[in-house]
C-alpha cells in the first residue's frame, strides 16, 4: 500500500491534525531535500517547507484524495521556490533602479536630489529600530537574509517578513508623496 492512502488524505481534509502530522513526517525529508537542491541554502529550504506544509494546511479542503498527494505537494514546493526566486530579483531590479536614480541627477537638479534624499532617509528614520536595521544591512550594504539573520541573531523569516514590511510602507510614503 503507498502512503499517503485516500483515507490518511480524507481525514485531513475533515481537519485531522494527527493524520497531517503523519504528512509531514514522511514528506519533510525529500521536501527539505528538493528545496535544498534548488536554493542551495538549507535554512531557506526549511522555511519555504515550512510555509507550503503550513499552505497545504490552511487549504486542506482542496486537497484531493484519489490523486496523488506528492505531486501536489513538490508542484507546491516548486511554485513557491519560483516566487522566492521572483521576489529576490525584483528587490535586485528595485535597488538597482534607486542606486541608478542617484547616479543620473545632474547639477542643475541639485535641489531636487537632495529633497529627494532627504524624503528617502526620513522614511527610512520612521521605521522601527529593529525594522531600520534589517533595511540598511540589505539596501545599503547590500547583505543576504542570510548574512543579516546570522550577524543580528535572528531567522531568516524574520528577516524576511521585517524587510517585506519596511518595503510596503516605504512604498506608501512614496506614492502618497508622490515622488
Amino acid at each position: 500500500m503507498n502512503f499517503p492512502n485516500e483515507q490518511i488524505l480524507y481525514r485531513v481534509t475533515q481537519g485531522d491534525e494527527a493524520a497531517f502530522t503523519q504528512l509531514y513526517v514522511h514528506f519533510r525529508s525529500p521536501a527539505l531535500k528538493f528545496c535544498t537542491t534548488l536554493l542551495k541554502d538549507e535554512e531557506e529550504a526549511e522555511n519555504i517547507t515550512q510555509d507550503v506544509f503550513a499552505k497545504i494546511w490552511d487549504r486542506r479542503v482542496q486537497i484531493k484524495p484519489d490523486h496523488s498527494f506528492q505531486s501536489y505537494l513538490f508542484v507546491s514546493l516548486r511554485n513557491q521556490i519560483f516566487d522566492q526566486f521572483k521576489k529576490l530579483e525584483k528587490d535586485n531590479i528595485s535597488r538597482q533602479r534607486y542606486l541608478d536614480r542617484m547616479k543620473t541627477w545632474t547639477d542643475d537638479e541639485a535641489d531636487e536630489k537632495e529633497a529627494y534624499i532627504q524624503f528617502v532617509q526620513n522614511a527610512v528614520n520612521s521605521l522601527s529600530e529593529k525594522r531600520k536595521q534589517i533595511f540598511k544591512l540589505n539596501v545599503e550594504e547590500g547583505k543576504s537574509y542570510k548574512e543579516i539573520a546570522s550577524f543580528l541573531n535572528i531567522s531568516t523569516n524574520t528577516v524576511k517578513n521585517q524587510l517585506i514590511k519596511a518595503k510596503q510602507i516605504l512604498r506608501q510614503k512614496v506614492m502618497l508623496a508622490n515622488i
